[in-house]
């Protein structure tokens, strides 16, 4: 039968706050809880589930079950009714808990006895930390005032565990942010860091989530509400010279804080006794439980913006939040959700590492870390909520994995390997005026890969031979809005500059995929990896690529130029875009600008197609940069931002190997210069592969250099080969193992 009737919420939190000021230890407080609860909502049962990993609850208080159960009765998350209100997220009211699909018997708990249930979420933004469950004998349909009371109760107890109220016994009820945790995540840069984290965004802490004077907590929610408009208009009038949809954006941002709904919910749930700020964490909790249940991207995207506003009204009512041009500390570790190149940028080198829970090993936040060498370790999955300002860090970048808070006995070790990588550093500084030469007498050429003018300082200290790529989105990327050409040319006439006479390679702009500009109207792909980026995007929007080639032109001033052209698939793609730059040089000529000494071209080949392109492409082709990044994923067919498949297939396959070396041989037989860049460059092991396949040219990484080139300098080229055709013709998928004992037995 169904309770017309529900509990009164706002007296069962005045009730709550003052049991919570009792003294007492944390399962004192859960226990009074409990039976609080149980009484206000007239049942026999109400029980607190808190996590104690990621997977698993444990049964930390109950009124009503076997006492004997507390933190003894545990169960994984999606397990029983319980477990499905964690993995859900959303309540479960049933009046025949025995008879709903999903039910789970736990004979120790003696829970045999009761019919009805209702469990909801204890949430935090978004992240489940527990459950709170209340059970009756008799059948019974909660009210939704029964809900919305227990929701309640749910949110107060998620602040207080926050805030540590409830550490006792059991793993679920240890002190937060205080255990050591270990994070395994995917490697977006190599090399190792200890250090104290700095996060991007630090938690906001609410000590008062139940407010003494409903009136006073309206008014301060009020007057963050009036301070929050006038910032969102302020943001408004700053983006009336940009392109419509920016204006959208915003224009939706100040429909939304000028919403009366959004503030009626507010005020509603500070009228039941909440204060301001749990108020705002409650709706926003709702927000982020709709964006994980609709499918539609359009209205995912405005649930992000009243998410994003929810977090700025926060930050006005606690005053708490980053704080803009504070000193960024020696050692920090940079810890965050996600991060855009501007944001990245703000932060200077003085950072030691970067850690993202999401983030792909191809963003432009990735491309500035490998600038910076600093290691970056990707999908740390909820490390951001864990973490906090100034816990010791460890990052190791070559295996993706982070330890937060390590015991002594890791931390040890740890330094062992940054002592271990910093003498090896200070090896290879005393062979960077040598050339990168083998035993028996080759010479390879070692290049660097850059894509800002802090980059370029490297090329002298790495001992790199010129700039293989220099990456040319990340200054459109930085901005609002499309860049001048002027500012572009002044741009690459200081790289000329700081290159002094070595050659750099320009690539053309470079977007799509993962770098979306924000001035660009995003196509909805797919498969955007595979599609409308690069190329294809200078060859249609024509306009952007001939600013691009005029601001180059300008900015060599009578010096040499090299450009290259990214992802082109085929000759008439290369072709068409050679045609553009040769009519920008004769219209620059014609107007009386320097024109380059000598002008080379070159493409980068990061499709199989190109490589079965017609001789005429290598006879009209100064220059090819294999992109092996891309190469290898279209190669094996793997993503290379899943780390459950791009990891499957090696670089040193006997497949992928063998098709470098017929791209190095037909190259050879234009006379056609062709290097490899990417981040297998950078691996000494690799390197000497590719060069053992007939390349004579790598770009990589400025930090990379020096170990690649002690590789070459100290192995004999006809030997490695040797290693390699025999492990090629043993049938052998890669020739990684055979490679790694020759050079063990050496």
């Amino acid at each position: 039968m169904a309770k017309k009737s529900g509990v009164n919420s706002r007296t069962l939190l005045q009730r709550l706050r003052d049991t919570l000021a009792e003294d007492g230890d944390g399962q004192e407080r859960l226990d009074h809880i409990t039976q609080l609860v149980s009484e206000s909502m007239e049942t026999e049962v109400c029980s607190i589930y808190l996590r104690r990993d990621r997977q698993t609850l444990e049964l930390c208080a109950t009124e009503g079950l076997k006492p004997e159960a507390v933190h003894q009765t545990r169960m994984r998350v999606g397990e029983g009714l319980v477990g499905r209100v964690a993995k859900q997220a959303s309540p479960i009211n049933t009046e025949n808990a025995p008879q709903t699909k999903g039910f789970r018997y736990m004979p120790e708990t003696g829970e045999e006895l009761f019919s009805s249930l209702l469990g909801v979420p204890i949430q935090r933004l978004g992240e489940v930390l527990g459950v709170l469950v209340v059970q009756s004998k008799d059948p019974r349909k909660f009210a939704d005032d029964d809900i919305y009371a227990l929701e309640v109760v749910a949110m107060v107890i998620a602040e207080m565990k926050e805030l540590g109220a409830f550490t006792g016994e059991g793993e679920a009820m240890t002190a937060p942010h205080q255990r050591a945790h270990l994070f395994k995540g995917g490697s977006a840069q190599e090399g190792a860091a200890i250090g104290a984290v700095l996060l991007h965004d630090p938690k906001i802490i609410i000590t008062n989530p139940i407010a003494d004077d409903p009136d006073v907590e309206k008014k301060r929610l009020s007057a963050a509400i009036d301070q929050l408009r006038l910032n969102v208009d302020d943001l408004l009038n700053a983006s009336r010279n940009a392109d419509k949809e920016q204006q959208e954006v915003m224009e939706a941002y100040r429909m939304f804080a000028n919403s009366r709904g959004w503030v009626s919910r507010l005020e509603a749930s500070i009228d039941i006794g909440l204060s301001a700020e749990v108020a705002v964490e409650k709706e926003q909790s709702a927000t982020r439980a709709r964006m994980s249940r609709v499918p539609d991207p359009y209205l995912r995207e405005r649930l992000h913006d009243l998410d994003d506003l929810s977090n700025r009204l926060l930050r006005l009512l606690t005053g708490q939040g980053r704080a803009t041009g504070d000193k960024v500390p020696d050692n920090a570790i940079l810890v965050a959700s996600n991060i855009g190149p501007a944001e990245l940028l703000e932060y200077g080198k003085n950072i030691k590492g970067l850690v993202l829970e999401n983030g792909s090993v191809g963003s432009h936040a990735t491309i500035i870390a490998r600038a910076w060498a600093i290691p970056m370790v990707i999908h740390a999955e909820n490390i951001a909520r864990e973490a906090l300002n100034g816990d010791e860090i460890l990052v190791d970048g070559d295996q993706g994995i982070v330890h937060l808070r390590p015991d002594e006995s890791i931390v040890g070790a740890f330094k062992d390997k940054i002592a271990m990588l910093a003498a090896a550093q200070q090896k290879y500084a005393a062979i960077r005026a040598e050339r990168a030469t083998t035993l028996d007498g080759t010479t390879i050429g070692l290049q660097m890969n850059a894509g800002l003018m802090a980059d370029l300082p490297s090329l002298e200290s790495s001992g790199a031979e010129g700039v293989g790529l220099f990456r040319t989105e990340l200054q459109f990327l930085l901005r609002n809005s499309m860049p001048k050409r002027s500012d572009l040319a002044d741009l690459y006439a200081r790289v000329f500059s700081a290159a002094k006479g070595l050659p750099v390679n320009f690539r053309t702009l470079d977007i799509g995929s993962d770098k979306v500009l924000p001035y660009l109207r995003a196509e909805d792909e797919p498969n955007p990896a595979m599609g409308w980026r690069a190329i294809r995007v200078g060859l249609d929007k024509k306009g952007v690529m001939r600013m691009q080639l005029q601001a180059f032109i300008r900015a060599a001033s009578g010096r040499p130029l090299r450009i290259m052209f990214p992802f082109i698939a085929q000759f008439d793609e290369f072709r068409d875009a050679k045609a553009m730059l040769d009519k920008v040089l004769h219209n620059e000529e014609r107007l009386g600008h320097a024109i380059p000494s000598d002008v080379k071209v070159g493409a980068m080949l990061e499709t199989p197609s190109l490589a079965f392109a017609p001789d005429q492409f290598f006879e009209m082709c100064d220059f090819i940069s294999i992109g092996g990044n891309d190469l290898k994923q279209f190669f094996y067919a793997a993503d290379r931002e899943n780390e459950r498949v791009r990891r499957r297939y090696d670089t040193l396959n006997v497949s992928f190997l063998t098709f470098i070396e017929q791209i190095a041989a037909r190259c050879d037989l234009f006379e056609t210069p062709v290097s490899f860049c990417g981040e297998d460059a950078g691996r000494p092991i690799e390197a000497l592969c590719f060069v053992a396949m007939g390349l004579r040219n790598l770009s990589m990484r400025p930090a990379s250099i020096g170990p690649v080139k002690h590789m070459l300098r100290k192995t004999n080229l006809e030997e490695a080969r040797d290693v390699i055709n025999a492990a090629r013709a043993s049938g052998e998928q890669s020739v990684r193992r055979a490679v790694v004992e020759w050079l063990k037995e050496r």
